[in-house]
């Protein structure tokens, strides 16, 4: 992140202060200022990233408490309130009467470059949750991605601001949100009906939510998802397994059920008897963990991440920060059902595809409005891969069938045409507006590459690529549990493959 593509009003936050203290900070760095802290009582302190500054060896008297709150816009129930026009936030401390007897004033920054490691998730209209401890960064990257997805891909935006964090104190929105539409909440216990109000009567495409905290606000940001709204939050958490060990929260990825198998399914699985199992498609199809103001570590595909946590697994992800990217892979092979390119199984014509408990037609429709060479077939031993229901990949008759043709399976979620869009662009390695012969090209190298990395040992680096073909390839290097890196600048922004 950098402050210096930043507008923070600094002065009007200093400009509240009594004069002993403005003096003192127009003296300091001002830059890398986080927050203020005033405590009746104790000396005055300016907090910067990794160190504290006392402003004054004399204690903060009630009287400077005073000027300070009298100059703020009113507290709200959550005690916090806001300078009108501008993002800064001061919370108060008060005594067991209610009496104000400390204040914390937050300098909040409009900062540009916030969202670049995570914008092919938002471009693509994935419903994002973004998880970090406190001061990590998670509003600021709220407030970039409503201006990014209201102004550069002309959105009907909205956000839901419980404590006036994201757009700023006041009636007008602050203007680093861009066109995107605020919806205030009058108490931090409304806002998971503000949030159905929305969808309800301003007709939004995105949905932009700040600390989703509560159960109610969890079945909230399921029901807004299932219209079909992208949605993008946070929530309390530091990591995807916090949040799946959290009872009140664990439903914004899936759920947690714990299942009883029978004797014959537990063996063949390999397991105990009783296992916990995701209980729904979680309400948000990526999260991405915010490791520092720099670094993020991204979960793609949450279902998946979710599953290998529940089975005892690292679940993986992807690190990304200005320095490139790394790919973190789980202690276990890719399992069958991992969707693997077309390319290792049939190029020698048509692909055929048998669909187990799928509807043929909906398979057929999208094969051909994805223009693919490809058919169904009614019988296995006719198919180059079975195409099945998640829920169907542990029938005993489809494992029997596996076993005798060893075929690869690839399963979707839902019978419906969208998943199987997906899944199959993800096969046969269809990437948005790139040519066939392009993309075919990039996964031709980068599979040369994965064999002299694999027989070699040896580091490779691919040809540069666009982001989208990168990210092809990154894929396939997990598939053979190695790491992919993204290096230099664009457009010479390349992979390197390294040996585990």
């Amino acid at each position: 992140m950098n402050l210096q593509n930043s507008t923070d009003d600094l002065q009007q936050l200093i400009g509240i202060l009594p004069r002993s203290l403005r003096t003192v900070l127009q003296g300091l760095p001002q830059q890398h200022l986080l927050e203020i802290i005033m405590d009746v009582g104790r000396s005055p302190q300016a907090r910067f990233s990794g160190q504290t500054v006392n402003l004054s060896a004399d204690p903060v008297s009630p009287a400077d408490l005073e000027q300070v709150v009298a100059s703020v816009g009113e507290f709200s129930a959550d005690n916090r309130a806001g300078i009108e026009g501008t993002l800064h936030r001061i919370s108060c401390l008060r005594n067991r009467r209610g009496k104000i007897i400390g204040l914390t004033l937050r300098v909040g920054r409009a900062v540009t470059g916030t969202i670049d490691s995570i914008r092919d998730l938002i471009e693509r209209g994935a419903s994002l949750l973004l998880l970090g401890r406190p001061g990590v960064g998670k509003t600021t990257r709220l407030r970039e991605i409503a201006r990014v997805l209201a102004d550069e891909f002309g959105k009907r935006v909205i956000i839901i601001d419980t404590s006036n964090e994201i757009a700023g104190d006041g009636d007008i929105p602050h203007p680093a949100i861009g066109s995107a539409r605020r919806m205030q909440v009058p108490h931090p216990e409304r806002q998971h009906g503000v949030m159905i109000e929305a969808v309800e009567n301003h007709m939004p495409e995105v949905i932009i939510v700040d600390e989703i905290g509560t159960g109610a606000e969890a079945t909230a940001a399921r029901t807004i998802a299932e219209r079909g709204v992208q949605l993008i939050g946070t929530a309390h958490g530091n990591t995807l397994e916090n949040l799946v060990m959290n009872p009140t929260l664990a439903d914004l990825v899936g759920g947690v059920q714990t299942v009883t198998l029978g004797d014959d399914e537990a063996r063949l699985r390999g397991t105990q008897k009783t296992i916990n199992e995701r209980k729904a498609p979680p309400t948000f199809d990526a999260v991405v963990e915010i490791v520092d103001r720099e670094a993020v570590i991204v979960h793609p595909d949450t279902a998946g991440a979710v599953d290998k946590l529940l089975r005892g697994l690292d679940p993986g992800g992807i690190r990304r920060s200005p320095q490139g990217e790394v790919v973190f892979l789980p202690e276990e092979p890719p399992p069958q059902e991992s969707p693997r390119q077309v390319s290792t199984i049939n190029q020698t014509g048509w692909v055929r595809i048998h669909p187990y408990a799928l509807s043929r037609d909906t398979v057929e429709r999208v094969i051909r409005d994805l223009r693919l060479e490809a058919r169904t077939v009614k019988r296995p031993d006719q198919a180059d891969f079975i195409l099945a229901l998640r829920s169907r990949a542990e029938d005993a008759r489809l494992r029997r069938i596996l076993q005798a043709t060893q075929l690869p399976l690839y399963v979707v979620k839902k019978n419906t045409t969208a998943q199987i869009r997906r899944l199959l662009q993800n096969v046969f390695n269809i990437l948005h507006g790139m040519p066939r012969d392009e993309v075919d090209a990039a996964v031709g190298e980068a599979e040369a590459a994965i064999k002299r990395v694999m027989e070699e040992g040896v580091t490779v680096a691919l040809l540069p690529r666009p982001a989208s073909m990168r990210k092809l390839q990154h894929r396939l290097a997990a598939r053979h549990r190695l790491t992919a890196e993204s290096v230099g600048s664009e457009p010479q922004r390349h992979l390197i493959i390294h040996p585990t």
